[in-house]
C-alpha cells in the first residue's frame, strides 16, 4: 500500500511533520510507502524552497488546489490555528485522511463541528498530540494499569514555558482569540489534559482561574501598544469520573522553563512521576518491603518499553520531540492501512479541548463547571 502525502505549513510544526513522514517507513518497516507528493506555503518562494528541502515532488501556495488534488490521500495541517477548521472540512468532504496539529479549533463549537464531520467522513483522522506517544508515558499507564501504585487517588500536572514572559516581546496573532483561540490553555494546557486523561481518564468537573500578566504588548512596527485577549497563566481543580481530583497549571510567562511538563500520578500504594524535559526517565516509588529500603526508582528508557527498539537497540541512548511525532505518524498510517480508528483521533481530542474550554468558562464565569 502507498499513500501520497500533502503537507500544509512551512513552520516548525511543518517540518517536525515532513521528517516524520520521511522517517515512519525506515523507523518501523511495517508502515505504508508515503510519497512526498506536494507542500503549500502561503508564499510561494517559500513553498518551492521548502518543498525541494522535504523532497516533496511539488509546491503550491494553494492549499485548496491540494486538497482538491485526486492523487493526495493524506492531508497533514500544520497552519495556525485559525484556519484548522475550515481546511481539515475541506479535506474531509474531499475523502482525505487529515493529520491535524492541536488544538482542533479556536472554539468548542468549531471543534464539535469538526468532530461530526469526521464521524461522517470516510477518511482516518489523528491529532498532534505527540507527547503521550512516548515510550516511557505508555509505560507508565500500563504501570497505573497494573496497580503498580495501587489505587490512583490525584494527579499533579504543570506545563511552563517562557514564550511570553518578556513584556517587551512584540504583540502577535497568538494574543487575538479571533485568530489564536485561547492562550496557554490552547497551545500548551491542552497537551497536559492529554497526559491526564490517557493516566486517569476523563474529567468530571473543574473549577479554575485565568490571569492576563501582560495586558497589552508594543505593535511590531513601533506605533503603539494591542490588547492581550486571552490567558498567560490558567490553573484547575479537577474531579475525575473515577473519584480521584488533580490540578492542572499550565504558563506561557514562566522565566526559565523551556517545555516543563511536568507530572505526578498519586496512589494509594505508591506514586510514578515525569518530566518531559526529561522525556525518556520515569520516576517510581512504590511503598513496599522494608522501609529503610524505600525510595524513588529512575527508569530508563530502552528497547523493553516499544517501539523505543525500532529507534535503537541500547536503552538510555534517548529518543527526542521528533521521534515522537515519528511514532506518531507510523500510528497514523497503520490505522490507515488497517482501517481503523486511531488515538487521538478528532473525537478523543474534543474530549481534550472540551476540557481546556471548561476550563476557560470556569474562570471566566467563576464557577464550577461540569464536563
Amino acid at each position: 500500500m502507498a499513500l501520497s502525502l500533502g503537507l500544509i505549513g512551512g513552520g516548525f510544526m511543518g517540518k517536525a511533520h515532513a521528517l516524520a513522514y520521511r522517517a515512519a517507513g525506515a523507523v518501523f518497516g511495517d508502515v505504508p510507502h508515503v510519497r512526498m507528493a506536494a507542500f503549500c506555503d502561503v508564499h510561494l518562494t517559500r513553498a518551492e524552497s521548502l518543498s525541494g528541502q522535504f523532497g516533496f515532488d511539488r509546491a503550491t501556495d494553494s492549499w485548496q488546489a491540494l486538497v482538491e488534488d485526486p492523487e493526495i490521500d493524506i492531508v497533514s495541517i500544520t497552519v495556525p490555528n485559525t484556519l484548522h477548521k475550515t481546511i481539515a472540512l475541506a479535506a474531509l468532504a474531499a475523502g482525505k485522511h487529515v493529520h491535524c496539529e492541536k488544538p482542533l479549533a479556536l472554539t468548542c463549537a468549531d471543534a464539535q463541528e469538526m468532530e461530526a464531520a469526521a464521524r461522517r467522513a470516510k477518511g482516518r483522522t489523528i491529532v498532534g498530540y505527540n507527547y503521550i506517544h512516548n515510550p516511557i508515558v505508555r509505560h507508565a499507564r500500563r504501570l497505573i494499569e497494573e496497580g503498580a501504585i495501587g489505587r490512583p487517588v490525584h494527579f499533579r500536572g504543570w506545563v511552563d514555558e517562557d514564550y511570553q514572559a518578556d513584556p517587551d516581546l512584540p504583540w502577535t496573532w497568538r494574543a487575538r482569540r479571533a485568530d489564536a483561540g485561547l492562550g496557554a490553555l490552547g497551545d500548551l494546557g491542552c497537551h497536559l489534559v492529554s497526559m491526564s486523561h490517557i493516566l486517569m481518564g476523563p474529567m468530571e468537573s473543574l473549577i479554575a482561574d485565568n490571569q492576563i500578566i501582560h495586558e497589552t504588548r508594543p505593535l511590531p512596527d513601533g506605533n503603539g501598544r494591542a490588547p492581550v485577549e486571552n490567558e498567560d497563566t490558567a490553573s484547575a481543580i479537577v474531579r475525575y469520573a473515577s473519584g480521584a481530583q488533580g490540578t492542572l497549571c499550565t504558563s506561557r510567562s514562566a522565566w526559565g522553563r523551556k517545555n516543563k511538563l511536568d507530572w505526578e500520578v498519586h496512589g494509594t500504594r505508591g506514586m510514578i512521576a515525569f518530566s518531559q524535559e526529561r522525556l525518556n526517565e520515569l520516576q517510581i516509588y512504590e511503598a513496599c518491603g522494608p522501609r529503610d529500603r524505600q525510595g524513588f526508582r529512575t527508569i530508563l528508557a530502552g528497547p523493553e518499553h516499544p517501539p523505543y527498539a525500532a529507534f535503537c537497540p541500547a536503552p538510555g541512548h534517548q529518543l527526542g520531540f521528533g521521534d515522537l511525532k515519528t511514532i506518531e505518524v507510523a500510528t497514523f498510517l497503520r490505522a490507515i492501512a488497517s482501517d481503523e480508528d486511531v488515538f487521538p483521533n478528532f473525537t478523543d481530542a474534543l474530549a481534550f479541548e472540551a476540557a481546556i474550554h471548561a476550563i476557560d468558562t470556569s474562570a471566566r464565569e467563576e464557577r464550577r463547571v461540569t464536563l
